[in-house]
Protein backbone atom coordinates (compact mmCIF):
# COMPACT_ATOMS: atom_id res chain seq x y z
CA UNK A 1 0.00 0.00 0.00
CA UNK A 2 3.08 2.41 1.21
CA UNK A 3 4.07 1.63 -2.52
CA UNK A 4 0.78 2.37 -3.88
CA UNK A 5 0.42 5.91 -2.24
CA UNK A 6 4.64 6.11 -3.29
CA UNK A 7 3.95 6.04 -7.32
CA UNK A 8 0.48 7.82 -6.59
CA UNK A 9 2.49 10.85 -5.61
CA UNK A 10 5.07 10.46 -8.24
CA UNK A 11 2.45 10.79 -10.98
CA UNK A 12 0.78 14.07 -9.44
CA UNK A 13 3.61 16.06 -9.29
CA UNK A 14 4.54 14.97 -12.57
CA UNK A 15 1.39 15.78 -13.75
CA UNK A 16 1.43 19.12 -11.97
CA UNK A 17 4.62 19.59 -12.91
CA UNK A 18 3.67 18.95 -16.61
CA UNK A 19 0.60 21.57 -16.22
CA UNK A 20 2.83 24.06 -15.45
CA UNK A 21 5.08 23.50 -17.93
CA UNK A 22 2.69 23.64 -20.44
CA UNK A 23 0.95 26.99 -19.59
CA UNK A 24 4.10 28.52 -19.64
CA UNK A 25 4.92 27.58 -23.11
CA UNK A 26 1.21 28.86 -23.73
CA UNK A 27 3.18 32.50 -23.00
CA UNK A 28 4.08 34.24 -25.64
CA UNK A 29 8.00 35.14 -25.44
CA UNK A 30 9.08 38.82 -25.84
CA UNK A 31 11.27 38.97 -28.81
CA UNK A 32 14.12 40.84 -28.26
CA UNK A 33 15.47 44.34 -30.37
CA UNK A 34 17.68 42.11 -31.96
CA UNK A 35 15.84 39.39 -32.64
CA UNK A 36 13.24 42.19 -33.63
CA UNK A 37 15.99 43.42 -35.99
CA UNK A 38 16.61 40.36 -37.53
CA UNK A 39 13.34 39.83 -38.50
CA UNK A 40 12.59 43.10 -39.91
CA UNK A 41 16.36 42.94 -42.08
CA UNK A 42 15.21 38.90 -43.06
CA UNK A 43 12.25 41.13 -44.98
CA UNK A 44 14.82 42.60 -47.52
CA UNK A 45 15.45 39.90 -48.84
CA UNK A 46 15.87 39.90 -52.72
CA UNK A 47 17.69 41.75 -55.36
CA UNK A 48 18.09 45.52 -55.08
CA UNK A 49 19.61 47.95 -57.91
CA UNK A 50 21.82 50.58 -55.86
CA UNK A 51 22.73 54.38 -56.48
CA UNK A 52 25.99 55.07 -54.65
CA UNK A 53 27.38 58.33 -53.48
CA UNK A 54 31.30 58.07 -52.26
CA UNK A 55 32.01 60.94 -49.88
CA UNK A 56 35.06 62.05 -50.41
CA UNK A 57 34.32 61.20 -53.68
CA UNK A 58 36.40 58.33 -55.62
CA UNK A 59 36.86 57.90 -59.40
CA UNK A 60 36.75 54.28 -59.96
CA UNK A 61 33.41 54.33 -57.79
CA UNK A 62 30.83 56.05 -59.80
CA UNK A 63 27.37 54.36 -59.79
CA UNK A 64 26.90 56.03 -63.51
CA UNK A 65 29.62 53.90 -64.76
CA UNK A 66 29.00 50.76 -62.55
CA UNK A 67 25.89 50.51 -61.79
CA UNK A 68 25.38 48.27 -58.64
CA UNK A 69 23.54 45.53 -57.51
CA UNK A 70 22.57 44.11 -53.65
CA UNK A 71 21.57 41.08 -53.23
CA UNK A 72 20.08 39.63 -50.14
CA UNK A 73 18.99 35.75 -48.77
CA UNK A 74 18.15 34.56 -46.30
CA UNK A 75 19.81 31.01 -45.56
CA UNK A 76 20.71 28.13 -43.16
CA UNK A 77 16.49 28.21 -41.87
CA UNK A 78 16.67 31.32 -41.13
CA UNK A 79 19.45 31.88 -39.15
CA UNK A 80 21.66 33.73 -41.61
CA UNK A 81 21.20 36.76 -44.17
CA UNK A 82 23.48 36.75 -46.80
CA UNK A 83 24.23 40.42 -48.46
CA UNK A 84 26.19 40.50 -51.35
CA UNK A 85 27.65 43.97 -53.70
CA UNK A 86 28.38 43.46 -57.50
CA UNK A 87 28.65 46.07 -60.18
CA UNK A 88 25.95 44.44 -63.17
CA UNK A 89 27.47 42.89 -66.00
CA UNK A 90 31.04 42.22 -64.57
CA UNK A 91 31.74 38.33 -64.77
CA UNK A 92 32.24 36.71 -60.93
CA UNK A 93 35.95 36.14 -61.19
CA UNK A 94 37.17 36.45 -57.40
CA UNK A 95 40.11 36.92 -58.59
CA UNK A 96 39.73 40.40 -60.44
CA UNK A 97 36.53 41.46 -59.10
CA UNK A 98 35.33 42.33 -55.90
CA UNK A 99 32.30 40.95 -54.62
CA UNK A 100 32.17 41.71 -50.84
CA UNK A 101 29.83 39.17 -48.91
CA UNK A 102 28.72 40.12 -45.20
CA UNK A 103 26.50 37.98 -43.55
CA UNK A 104 24.09 38.92 -40.30
CA UNK A 105 23.13 36.44 -37.41
CA UNK A 106 22.18 36.26 -33.97
CA UNK A 107 24.51 35.49 -31.41
CA UNK A 108 22.99 34.76 -28.61
CA UNK A 109 20.91 38.00 -27.76
CA UNK A 110 23.32 40.44 -30.11
CA UNK A 111 22.90 40.92 -33.85
CA UNK A 112 26.02 40.58 -35.29
CA UNK A 113 27.12 41.21 -39.05
CA UNK A 114 30.68 39.82 -40.40
CA UNK A 115 32.27 41.67 -43.28
CA UNK A 116 34.08 39.49 -45.88
CA UNK A 117 35.96 42.38 -47.42
CA UNK A 118 38.24 41.90 -50.39
CA UNK A 119 41.07 44.23 -48.14
CA UNK A 120 41.76 40.07 -47.16
CA UNK A 121 39.65 41.10 -43.45
CA UNK A 122 36.85 40.19 -41.85
CA UNK A 123 35.48 42.98 -39.36
CA UNK A 124 32.97 41.78 -37.10
CA UNK A 125 30.15 44.52 -35.93
CA UNK A 126 27.15 44.37 -33.54
CA UNK A 127 24.07 46.15 -34.11
CA UNK A 128 21.85 48.54 -31.83
CA UNK A 129 17.94 49.73 -33.42
CA UNK A 130 17.09 53.03 -33.75
CA UNK A 131 13.80 53.72 -31.13
CA UNK A 132 11.41 53.59 -34.49
CA UNK A 133 12.49 50.41 -35.07
CA UNK A 134 13.28 51.72 -38.95
CA UNK A 135 17.12 51.96 -38.72
CA UNK A 136 19.53 49.23 -37.90
CA UNK A 137 23.16 50.65 -37.10
CA UNK A 138 26.16 48.25 -36.30
CA UNK A 139 29.54 49.44 -34.73
CA UNK A 140 32.81 47.86 -35.04
CA UNK A 141 33.63 45.24 -32.53
CA UNK A 142 37.02 43.62 -33.60
CA UNK A 143 38.85 42.80 -36.94
CA UNK A 144 40.18 39.27 -38.21
CA UNK A 145 42.83 40.11 -40.29
CA UNK A 146 45.21 42.47 -41.20
CA UNK A 147 43.99 46.18 -41.77
CA UNK A 148 46.84 47.80 -43.60
CA UNK A 149 44.75 47.70 -47.04
CA UNK A 150 42.17 49.39 -44.37
CA UNK A 151 38.71 48.01 -43.39
CA UNK A 152 34.87 48.38 -42.87
CA UNK A 153 34.06 50.11 -39.64
CA UNK A 154 30.70 50.72 -39.74
CA UNK A 155 27.09 50.00 -41.44
CA UNK A 156 23.46 51.53 -41.24
CA UNK A 157 20.01 49.50 -42.89
CA UNK A 158 17.51 52.06 -43.03
CA UNK A 159 13.86 51.17 -44.23
CA UNK A 160 11.65 53.58 -46.47
CA UNK A 161 9.37 50.95 -47.13
CA UNK A 162 8.91 47.28 -48.71
CA UNK A 163 10.62 48.34 -51.52
CA UNK A 164 12.84 51.08 -50.29
CA UNK A 165 15.89 51.18 -48.34
CA UNK A 166 19.28 53.00 -47.59
CA UNK A 167 22.45 51.50 -46.36
CA UNK A 168 25.12 53.30 -45.52
CA UNK A 169 29.13 51.83 -45.04
CA UNK A 170 31.69 53.33 -43.84
CA UNK A 171 35.64 52.32 -44.95
CA UNK A 172 38.32 53.35 -42.86
CA UNK A 173 41.08 53.69 -44.87
CA UNK A 174 44.80 53.22 -44.19
CA UNK A 175 45.61 56.20 -41.64
CA UNK A 176 42.41 56.44 -40.01
CA UNK A 177 40.77 58.16 -42.79
CA UNK A 178 36.95 57.53 -43.58
CA UNK A 179 35.18 57.12 -46.82
CA UNK A 180 31.78 57.13 -46.47
CA UNK A 181 28.98 54.85 -49.14
CA UNK A 182 25.18 55.37 -49.25
CA UNK A 183 23.53 53.03 -51.64
CA UNK A 184 19.66 54.25 -52.40
CA UNK A 185 18.14 50.68 -52.86
CA UNK A 186 15.23 49.76 -54.83
CA UNK A 187 14.16 46.38 -55.36
CA UNK A 188 14.01 45.00 -58.30
CA UNK A 189 12.62 41.54 -57.30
Amino acid sequence: MKSLRFVLSVVLVSLCTMAFAQSDAQKPVAQSDAQKSFDTLKTLAGIWTAKLTVDPPMPDMNDKDMPGQISMRVTSRGNALVHEMYAVGVPDDPTRYDHPLTMLYLDGNRLTLIHYCDAGNRPRMVARTSPDGKAVEFDFVDISGGTQRGHMHHAVFTLIDANHHTEDWTYMMPGDKPVHAHFDLQRKN
